[in-house]
């Protein structure tokens, strides 16, 4: 006679432990969060972002950084400081770009304006992102001013970083500056979502997202550094290059990655806010 099939529960009528850990896996903010991160496709919109951002930010930041020549550290030195690398290191970047001086006299009206119209691009592949984590529809088209406010307010932002060393020289400045990450991020995703989204929400993904920054920061400094001195010598100054594109998609990635998070990590508190409002509710009954 043949066999019978094992039963597919236990003796009590529940699913098998093995079916039982892998919905618990499944149902958990981990897992939540990987099948998230695959709906968004965080891995191609990290490269988009790179390559948007270094086609069209980076030359929009050279000029900006150049615009103080008294104090302005011009963009090399300012993306030694966001890399966090060591002095070898900066050497090989400020090979890339040009001083400030020199970016200041050959940048024209013309070529100042379409690189703000190209900066456009990348505040819409930004909001295109904030999007997806959210899972909004994109905004009306009569919307994309957005856009513009918060490219004016990156820019304003970044200038403020180039022209200043406050915070290279102290924690206080340090622990300003990722504050002040926190506000920009919080403001960023209120403005490009249109404020679709409840502010206090919001406010996790900002966190995280300055908090992973801060990090990155900390990981360039050990891994970054060293390599863009060995790619230098091996590949030339394209080895830079391509080191510096690796950096931006790790911007990328704590960017929109953040923002996943900061979405888990609201519904949570939300979650475990309504549990403590019903429980409350069964003590007064």
């Amino acid at each position: 006679m043949p066999k019978k099939a094992p039963p597919a529960d236990d003796h009590r009528g529940q699913p098998p432990a093995r079916v039982r850990v892998c919905r618990a896996l499944r149902d958990s903010p981990a897992g939540r969060g990987l099948r998230r991160s695959r709906a968004i496709e965080l891995g191609q919109r990290s490269l988009s972002f790179a390559a948007l951002g270094f086609l069209t930010l980076v030359p929009l930041l050279i000029v900006v950084s150049a615009a103080d020549p008294a104090h302005g550290r011009g963009f090399a030195q300012w993306l030694g400081d966001g890399l966090g690398v060591s002095g070898a290191a900066r050497h090989q970047v400020a090979r890339l770009f040009s001083g400030p001086a020199q970016v200041l006299q050959t940048t024209t009206a013309f070529g100042l304006a379409a690189l703000a119209v190209f900066g456009l691009s990348f505040g819409a592949a930004v909001q295109t992102g904030y999007e997806k984590v959210w899972d909004l529809p994109p905004a009306r088209w009569y919307a994309r001013w957005r856009q513009l406010v918060w490219l004016a307010v990156l820019i304003g932002s970044l200038y403020v970083s180039a022209t200043t060393t406050l915070w290279r020289h102290s924690a206080v400045g340090t622990l300003t500056a990722t504050l002040t990450a926190v506000l920009f991020f919080w403001w960023s995703q209120w403005m490009l979502l249109g404020g679709r989204i409840a502010v206090r929400a919001l406010l996790p993904g900002a966190f995280l997202t300055a908090l992973g920054l801060l990090g990155l920061r900390f990981f360039s400094r050990l891994v970054f550094s060293p390599l863009i001195a060995s790619s230098a010598v091996t590949y030339g100054p394209f080895g830079t290059v391509l080191v510096v594109q690796s950096w931006l998609v790790g911007v990328g990635v704590v960017v929109f990655a953040g923002a996943l998070l900061g979405r888990l990590a609201s519904e949570e508190i939300s979650t475990v806010a309504r549990a403590l409002k019903e429980r409350a509710r069964d003590r007064e009954r």
